[in-house]
């Protein structure tokens, strides 16, 4: 692994960008997180980045470009592949329970030896399909995981009541908006500017339909 100080000034730089103030042990804990997928990707081929300064901007950054968007006790990632957003997101809020999804084996060895290596007690691992997870969670968040359509279709019935799902684009989705089903809203549609990044991000904020989000009236209208 390349020496950490360019990669810590890069970060640092980046993250005075996004606004973050993180402690330096946050910081080491995203490094860390940085140094772990650049050994695993030599053999697994977890990413197609493999300088770990382009995974500081294309991993970590863009991870975290969406920090003022997340809320809730509970985010599940679907689709997390090499643990993106899910585990940079861990990292900086201990106190939330994070669920990394994703039906692929070797993604999930990675996974679980993050987990373990990194120290993070908020995290699960749920190596199962989309549809075939339970619960319900304040925060989805959906990194290059399929059309909007698809993944509410697969994945929809995961999201809490007054929960929002988080799904990231590249380029403004216009054509998928029209697709979204009728039981979920777009709430908003934010561009994102990711430090070192010169490539159009967005973020797409969706959530119930407040008619359909539960069966309490007063509830379902109170948001």
């Amino acid at each position: 692994m390349a020496d950490r100080d360019p990669l810590r000034q890069r970060l640092d730089a980046g993250l005075t960008a996004l606004q973050l103030d993180l402690s330096g042990d946050v910081v080491e804990a995203l490094l860390a997180y940085v140094a772990l997928l650049a050994r695993w990707n030599a053999t697994y081929n977890l990413s197609a980045v493999r300088d770990p300064a382009e995974m500081v901007t294309r991993h970590l950054l863009d991870s975290l470009a969406i920090v003022p968007l997340v809320s809730g006790a509970t985010l599940a990632d679907l689709g997390t592949g090499a643990g993106l957003p899910g585990i940079p997101l861990s990292i900086i809020a201990p106190e939330r329970a994070v669920t990394l999804v994703d039906s692929n084996g070797k993604k999930t060895r990675f996974l679980r030896a993050a987990v373990r290596e990194l120290g993070l007690k908020n995290v699960t691992v749920a190596e199962k399909r989309v549809e075939a997870v339970d619960g319900a969670f304040d925060c989805i968040t959906a990194r290059a995981f399929a059309s909007l359509a698809d993944m509410l279709a697969w994945g929809g019935h995961l999201l809490a009541a007054d929960g929002a799902w988080l799904a990231f684009k590249g380029r403004f989705p216009q054509d998928e908006l029209a697709q979204v089903p009728p039981a979920f809203r777009i709430d908003e549609i934010r561009a994102l500017a990711v430090p070192g990044l010169d490539a159009e991000r967005h973020v797409v904020v969706i959530k119930r339909a407040r008619s359909s989000a539960t069966g309490d009236q007063g509830q379902a209208g109170s948001t």
